[in-house]
């Protein structure tokens, strides 16, 4: 009983040559940059979806573009739909102060809003997406990272048997244990960070989604007057909202 207590993880550790412990270090620190990945990505999907959520109620239920303007400069943009908004009022009533004074300003005002409209939607989705390329490497790269580990584990059972001439149990538990072992991690780093991955990956394209069809409707208030879903939203007791004025 004494011999067998002794054969653990710690054992397998110490047992480890450089390469088996090298291993392990990658294997920790992918499953620690993965699960503080998913904990903060998390955390901003959670928080950020709550905000959207109390800024379009406010947004669908405001009288002008003017007060949806003022809760934007009183409690400022911190969600997807309130920042789309703040700069494409701003683009709005720059381009009817000073007109296309610069290159970037060329066109008419629905070609300036349409263009901040764009390039707001491009750095929401950058911003979305932002960690998802590393949850990605580690859930393709970590088992084969394993798989090394599992590898060099057979080598080290198979130097063991070629210099003893027998393949007893004592002689290869341990690095058939080491590969085992390697294995078990790799999976383990692995299976969250692409489970994760594929979460986020499904509510950024909802969110995406919703995101698209707001800057439609944004854009059309603020180049016709009136959105799209404005009939839709009186048959559901909504007010709808007014223009900013210049």
């Amino acid at each position: 009983m004494e011999p067998t207590s002794t054969v653990g993880f710690g054992h397998f550790i110490a047992q480890s040559d450089f390469v088996g412990k090298f291993l392990l270090a990658v294997l920790v620190l992918m499953s620690v940059a993965s699960w503080a990945l998913i904990a903060a990505k998390g955390i901003t999907q959670y928080v950020k979806g709550k905000r959207a959520t109390q800024f379009l109620d406010f947004f669908w239920n405001a009288r002008s573009l003017d007060a949806v303007q003022a809760e934007i400069s009183t409690h400022g943009a911190r969600d997807p739909f309130s920042h789309l908004s703040a700069h494409a009022l701003h683009a709005q009533a720059h381009h009817a102060r000073h007109g296309a004074a610069r290159l970037a300003e060329a066109g008419s005002a629905n070609d300036f809003i349409t263009r901040t409209i764009k390039k707001v939607l491009d750095e929401e989705t950058t911003r979305l997406e932002s960690g998802l390329t590393t949850l990605a490497t580690i859930g393709a790269t970590a088992p084969f990272v394993g798989l090394f580990g599992t590898v060099w584990g057979v080598y080290h059972a198979l130097v063991a048997i070629g210099m003893t001439g027998a393949g007893t149990l004592d002689k290869v538990a341990g690095p058939v244990g080491e590969a085992l072992i390697m294995t078990g991690l790799g999976l383990a780093v692995a299976i969250p960070a692409v489970m994760a991955y594929n979460a986020f990956s499904r509510s950024n394209r909802v969110l995406s989604g919703r995101l698209d069809a707001f800057a439609y409707e944004l854009h059309s208030f603020l180049t016709l007057g009136e959105a799209p879903g404005a009939a839709v939203a009186q048959t559901a007791n909504v007010r709808p909202l007014k223009p900013a004025t210049a």
